[in-house]
């Protein structure tokens, strides 16, 4: 009689890769209320309006404030929202919409 051993095959295991992250940064501008920056903030980024609000007060005090952080494709994505967005229907010497920019998050 012969006996056949079968050795325990081992799990093919895959570590996924997590796509490195990367900050939308929302700049400033005089050209644009904080009523248009929550606004436009609820509608690209689904944030509340307290957020939007607190975002709003960063942006106008430092220059600049990160409003999303995500993958590249995601963040250029978001990005290109903000800066198709519009001018701001509140002040009516505004030409155009938001700058933003898309930078590595620090790790």
């Amino acid at each position: 009689m012969t006996s056949s051993i079968t050795q325990p095959r081992e799990k093919n295991k895959r570590k996924t890769k997590r796509l490195p992250p990367y900050n939308v940064v929302l700049l400033d501008d005089d050209d644009h209320s904080y009523e248009y920056v929550i606004l436009m903030l609820k509608k690209v980024f689904e944030h509340p309006v307290e957020k939007g609000y607190k975002l709003a007060q960063e942006v106008d005090a430092t220059g600049r404030v990160v409003v999303a952080t995500t993958h590249l494709e995601h963040a250029e994505l978001k990005r290109d929202q903000i800066q198709n967005f519009g001018p701001d229907p509140f002040i009516p010497r505004c030409k155009g919409s938001m700058s933003a920019t898309v930078e590595p998050a620090s790790a």
